[in-house]
């Protein structure tokens, strides 16, 4: 699906080509500042870098062409994920966004762009884990611990799909962190991670063989921006990702991350 790194030079130049028909389309915001906060825990859509410490990723690039496109200016801010839905809700933030899965219940407290990507859930474990190798193995394995973030996607399909249904079921360990869930595995704390394959074939590329993928999929999730409900902002914003949809411009951030970028290195 990705070209090599030989012709990136090259395909930037075609992505470059069509940016002004597609900004002159769009709408302008006149300039107006967006708050926009994250958790910069979920790499590599947003996190920060070991060597700069800056803050980098995946939605960071999006969002930042997104603002471009649509003239406002961005100030970035950050929360914990538990948090953060329930903050832009409540207007203390015009945009929220850390790989959030659109869904029915999330709807209800806010708006949703249209999906800018989609991931499948996989199951992340050490790269020496024998005792099972699916969803329904782990399941029959009762010393087998999985790490999750409470309220996320795969808490509900490690409960749901996974065991028994209960909420409160001590093979899950609860962390704050999508990162923290990730060093409990590696560190033999918990034997499974959920993750969408965006995070999950990063962490494992940058492992050197300490982590692996099992199993099949376990489903589909959309990921969207956040907003507070009846935002001004949504209609814009689904048009500029549209736009970014359309010129290339999602496959080559898609390549910088997803492919080229090497976590840790």
């Amino acid at each position: 699906m990705f070209v090599r790194r030989a012709v990136l030079a090259g395909l930037s130049s075609l992505f470059l080509a069509p940016f002004a028909s597609f900004s002159a389309d769009l709408p302008d915001l006149g300039g107006r500042t967006v708050v926009v906060v994250t958790e910069n825990a979920y790499p590599p859509l947003q996190f920060v870098d070991p060597k700069t410490g800056q803050a980098v990723g995946w939605e960071y690039d999006a969002m930042n062409e997104i603002a471009k496109r649509l003239n406002f200016k961005v100030e970035y801010q950050n929360t914990s994920w538990d948090a953060m839905i329930q903050a832009v809700s409540d207007g203390q933030y015009q945009v929220g966004m850390t790989g959030i899965t659109i869904k029915d219940d999330r709807k209800e407290k806010v708006d949703f762009s249209d999906p800018y990507m989609r991931s499948q859930q996989l199951m992340l474990v050490r790269g020496d884990e024998t005792r099972f190798r699916d969803a329904k193995s782990f399941a029959a394995l009762e010393s087998g611990l999985v790490g999750a973030q409470p309220g996320t996607s795969p808490f509900y399909t490690a409960v749901y799909e996974i065991l028994d249904g209960n909420e409160q079921n001590s093979r899950i360990k609860l962390f704050e962190t999508f990162g923290a869930t990730v060093q409990a595995l590696k560190a033999g704390d918990v034997d499974l991670v959920l993750t969408d394959s965006t995070a999950g074939e990063g962490y494992v590329a940058a492992s050197n063989g300490g982590l692996k993928i099992v199993g099949e999929p376990l489903g589909t999730e959309d990921f969207g921006f956040i907003f507070p409900k009846g935002s001004d902002l949504v209609t814009s914003v689904n048009a500029a990702i549209a736009a970014l949809k359309a010129d290339g411009t999602f496959e080559t951030l898609n390549k910088k991350w997803f492919l080229d970028y090497k976590m840790g290195e």
